[in-house]
């Protein structure tokens, strides 16, 4: 499992399992059958309300792989309503109590910008870092002048943006500011609901390839440069989703694939998302 390097020092596997709607009674499962088929990076968050399976899972898979803890990578989200900064240490505290181990990189999940808290929940987040409590920090959702913000108001660059980013939504002024500032790009939904599966362009890939709709999605953005999390709690779906690595998309096919853009959000906007 290839990793990206953070601007912080750190790296961070390019392909991990997302945890959003993985019910939590079977997320522990989901996640040590997932160590178990290679995967390194594991993305919760507080409102997916599976955080305890989490840290469960993590346990377990290390275990049986006996693997250390700085082999795998964790990160996890401060929700919405807990923006601020002390309300936001008091949410990452519950974070860790869930868990039951410190995360790796810690992320603020939208910038709410009519709440007009997330630089002080940034203010918050630094300080986590500052004092050893996680290894990273960064964001999710944020647009260009959310970014510019907080970095011009702490002076701090976050790690990461995890952004919506798909066939159909490909961000590409936001992923060139993140290159420029030193920001890695994740993807969430990065399959797009799969709605580019059945388009000439991917398919006369998959034909070429003998890969899959989504394995050549999923490699589309690892070429990109970004990191992706995928969600599958199927052992099926895992496996297809990490067989990436041997196999490329041409010039020509990364081109092709530019062409599938249409700006089309599956998820909410951040500007007004609250």
């Amino acid at each position: 499992m290839t990793r990206l390097r953070l601007n912080d020092g750190n790296r961070i596997p390019k392909l991990g399992l997302g945890l959003w709607q993985i019910p939590a009674d079977t997320a522990s499962q989901a996640v040590s059958g997932a160590i178990a088929r290679g995967y390194r990076l594991f993305d919760g968050a507080a409102m997916y309300g599976n955080e305890q399976g989490l840290g469960d899972g993590i346990r377990a898979g290390m275990q049986a792989g006996e693997l250390a803890r700085d082999q795998l990578f964790v990160t996890t989200k401060i929700w919405n309503d807990a923006q601020g900064h002390d309300a936001t240490l008091r949410a990452f505290e519950a974070c860790e109590a869930r868990l039951g181990l410190l995360p790796d990189l810690v992320l603020i999940h939208w910038p709410c910008p009519a709440r007009g808290l997330y630089v002080e929940t940034w203010r918050a987040l630094i300080r986590l870092r500052d004092e050893g409590r996680v290894r990273s920090v960064g964001v999710s959702n944020f647009l260009p002048d959310h970014l510019e913000r907080i970095i011009g108001e702490t002076g701090v660059t976050p790690v990461l943006n995890q952004i919506e980013l798909h066939p159909r939504l490909q961000q590409a002024e936001l992923r060139a500011l993140h290159d420029r500032l030193g920001i890695v790009t994740q993807s969430w939904k990065p399959l797009g609901g799969g709605a580019c599966f059945a388009d000439p362009v991917v398919a006369a890939i998959t034909a070429r390839s003998g890969k899959t709709p989504a394995q050549v999605i999923l490699r589309w953005h690892l070429q990109l440069g970004c990191s992706a999390i995928p969600r599958s709690a199927r052992a099926e779906g895992q496996a297809e989703n990490i067989d990436l690595f041997d196999f490329e998309l041409t010039e020509a096919e990364m081109q092709a694939m530019a062409g599938l853009e249409t700006g089309g959000r599956l998820g909410p906007d951040p500007v007004s998302f609250a």
